[in-house]
């Protein structure tokens, strides 16, 4: 990540020399490089400042600057990259201006080389004898992550953990036409891109009968475990939606449904997404979203996600604008950020949107999709059996979850907003070298990682805000 003092050094430029040269390597990142503090001494493998070693041979990117009482010292500077036989890789440079360490200078160079190992410390060294203000700066590695909406077609990376082919204990691994059958119905997932419409399944008379089992059951139990928001989804869902216990309903009509309300919108997946991949697509309101069916064998119980907890377990929630609001900010949290925080975001998801519990009317009830697609882990947590803590981001991100049997314990939120305050507040402490914006109109993300942006962006809140002032006074003199 980038510290300080290079983030000072290259702050209002239109694109850094760092960045452009990172573009053409093809490596990651939307934001400025990053680099260490000064010039303490030379530098050395592991210091953070070399970012490949291979062979024997290191590379680095090198800055450094020629003032103009050493015109000299460019020709200079090339005798050493000639002496030390370091292979330019890139080279740039720019007008400089002045700093505390070079308050005259002319030029600015960046350089990409690569050189041996032995050789770093007295390369830097000798530089420095000929040139002011040399630094060796680390290459910022930000994790790709989707910009627009159609990039989306690339967040396909799929977890085979409770796939029925490779699983002994799935229901279905040892019937074979449920496994064809779920093939077929992937292949669907698999051809889909962006834009498309959403595929039609037309389903078996084996499969409508699970579905009715597990519906009939689920709904007996929700109007006494359920929360208000999930109830009046899914009123919503069987009066306009045609939800019941007779068919099972189609992604693209419900999708149209979802998109009216909170904007959000169904996209077919083939199984179960990494954590990337699936936090991803909730930054732009998009809900991956499994068209294939639990085992007959066992309509109580599915060891992946499947439609009945899709349908039934996310999509009534989504149709609630505070519960979508707070399932976007988890996916924007995510894009760009480290593996371990990736993995402390799905935990915190697990255990809200999977697995949460929220206190209404005095009493505790749910809202994770987990439970409300399992008849038996919903009236568990319900129960006096499990152990409830309040929400609370940082102690939720780390702690041990099941996938394979009930929870020990569940997370209780005071309510919705609270939890998205919570959570707004842990996600703005993910170390990031930049924020992200969405934009609902290109449904696209913009990286506020330029001053140009930000003022951009701070305009149109100003507009908003003339608006809501509008309004307010309109109300006042009527």
């Amino acid at each position: 990540m980038k510290t300080d003092v290079v983030a000072q050094t290259f702050s209002g430029r239109k694109q850094s020399l760092i960045e452009d040269a990172r573009r053409e390597r093809g490596g990651g990142g939307g934001g400025n490089g990053g680099g260490a503090p000064g010039s303490p001494g030379p530098s050395r493998p592991g210091d953070g400042t070399v970012f490949e070693e291979k062979d024997g041979r290191v590379t680095v990117n090198i800055l450094f600057a020629l003032s103009s009482e050493k015109n000299a010292g460019f020709f200079k500077t090339g005798k050493i990259f000639e002496t030390f036989e370091a292979k330019l890789l890139h080279v740039e440079s720019r007008v400089g201006r002045k700093s505390k360490n070079c308050p005259s200078s002319d030029l600015e160079f960046f350089m990409r080389c690569e050189l041996h190992c032995s050789d770093l410390d007295v390369f830097i060294n000798s530089l420095k004898r000929v040139a002011d203000d040399v630094r060796c700066v680390q290459e910022e590695q930000v994790p790709w992550f989707p910009r627009q909406i159609k990039d989306l077609d690339r967040c396909n990376m799929l977890i085979t953990k409770f796939d029925p082919d490779m699983d002994q204990e799935h229901p279905g691994y040892n019937d074979l036409e449920y496994r064809k059958r779920r093939a077929a119905i992937s292949e669907l997932a698999f051809r889909y891109k962006q834009g498309d419409p959403l595929p039609t399944v037309e389903y078996t008379a084996e499969e409508a009968s699970t579905w009715r089992k597990v519906y009939q059951q689920l709904r007996g139990v929700y109007p006494s475990l359920a929360c208000r928001q999930f109830l009046d989804g899914l009123q919503q869902l069987e009066a306009e939606c045609g939800y019941g216990e007779e068919r099972i309903p189609q992604l693209r009509d419900v999708s149209a449904f979802l998109k009216e309300r909170t904007g959000f919108q169904l996209r077919p997946v083939a199984g179960l997404l990494s954590a990337r991949d699936f936090l991803a697509s909730l930054a732009f309101r998009v809900f991956q979203c499994t068209q294939y069916i639990r085992h007959g064998s066992a309509p109580m119980h599915s060891p992946e996600p499947d439609c009945c907890h899709e349908l039934l377990g996310h999509i009534p929630m989504l149709a609630d604008k505070e519960f979508a609001q707070f399932s976007q900010e988890i996916g924007l949290a995510s894009l760009g950020a480290s593996d371990e925080d990736i993995e402390k975001l799905s935990t915190l998801y697990w255990f809200t949107v999977e697995f949460g519990l929220c206190k209404q009317g005095g009493a505790v009830k749910a809202y994770g999709a987990g439970l409300l697609s399992s008849y038996g882990e919903l009236v568990y947590a319900l129960s006096n059996e499990p152990q409830y803590k309040p929400f609370d981001p940082e102690e939720t991100a780390l702690q041990p979850y099941q996938d394979q049997t009930y929870q020990p314990v569940y997370f209780v939120s005071e309510s919705f907003e609270d939890a998205k305050m919570k959570l707004r507040k842990y996600s703005a402490n993910i170390k990031r070298p930049f924020t992200v914006r969405y934009d609902p109109f290109t449904c696209s993300v913009e990286v506020l990682d330029q001053p140009s942006k930000i003022q951009n962006a701070l305009s149109q809140m100003r507009e908003d805000l003339k608006t809501l002032h509008s309004a307010l006074e309109k109300l006042g003199s009527s």
